[in-house]
């Protein structure tokens, strides 16, 4: 019941977002749809995600993923069965500031497991002292501290979170390379798991039509000690308002 109430939500916030945006002329954002098709190792990682990203009135802005992920041997897109979810909404602190306080909730597939953060962000590259810098190398970069997290582990849990895009102007304006890193600390794990696990995706994606794009992406799970390692390949479909 949680699962069907959560992807219906989600569906209707993706359906009905964009055309209000752009009726009341009060945002701007855009959303994209990724399927990989192939996995490269670990079956049961996401084979769909969308991204949601709106900046609003007020210094508000909204960005959220959703990843849906297979059933164990299982290849065809009617057997997914997972999904997990982050949910962040930001604050800029004051006009022209690179630090938004933040707010990230997270939701998955399951009973009592969901979780959220309180933190704080650091736009680098909006940065006054390190624009040019970031400028000139085409690159966007962020880190949140998730200083407080609430669900069922320690209250003295955190977390980084590294957020990165870059394009190549000089090679191709159809090429980008975008990602993130998550590193979680004191958390109560078995001695067998790094002591600050780590979790990473790396896509590189060009346009290969109108909106089109052919993606590849590496992935980094430091909590699946199975296979930590996945290559993700397929397409992605992106629109901006």
């Amino acid at each position: 019941m949680k699962t069907n109430l959560f992807i219906t939500t989600v569906l209707i916030t993706l359906i009905t977002t964009p055309t209000h945006a752009v009726n009341n002329n009060t945002s701007s954002g855009f959303i994209d749809f990724n399927l990989y098709p192939y996995l490269s190792d670990v079956e049961t990682d996401s084979v769909a995600t969308i991204n949601l990203g709106v900046n609003l009135k007020n210094r508000f802005s909204y960005f959220s993923f959703t990843n849906f992920s297979n059933q164990a041997n299982q290849d065809e897109l009617e057997d997914v069965t997972g999904f997990y979810s982050e949910q962040n909404i930001r604050w800029q602190i004051q006009e022209n500031s690179p630090v938004d306080l933040t707010l990230q909730m997270n939701f998955r597939s399951g009973e009592n497991n969901d979780r959220h953060r309180l933190g704080a962000r650091w736009r680098l590259n909006d940065t006054q002292i390190l624009k040019e810098f970031f400028r000139a190398i085409n690159l966007s970069w962020s880190i949140n501290l998730h200083a407080l997290q609430i669900d069922n582990e320690d209250p003295h849990v955190w977390q980084l979170e590294h957020a990165y895009r870059m394009t190549f102007p000089t090679l191709s304006t159809r090429l980008y390379l975008a990602g993130f890193i998550d590193q979680t600390f004191n958390q109560n794990l078995p001695a067998t798991m790094p002591s600050s696990p780590l979790v990473w995706e790396t896509q590189i994606g060009y346009e290969i039509f109108e909106n089109w794009f052919a993606v590849a992406e590496y992935r980094v799970n430091q909590y699946n000690r199975a296979d930590v390692n996945n290559v993700a390949l397929g397409v992605e479909y992106l629109v901006k308002w």
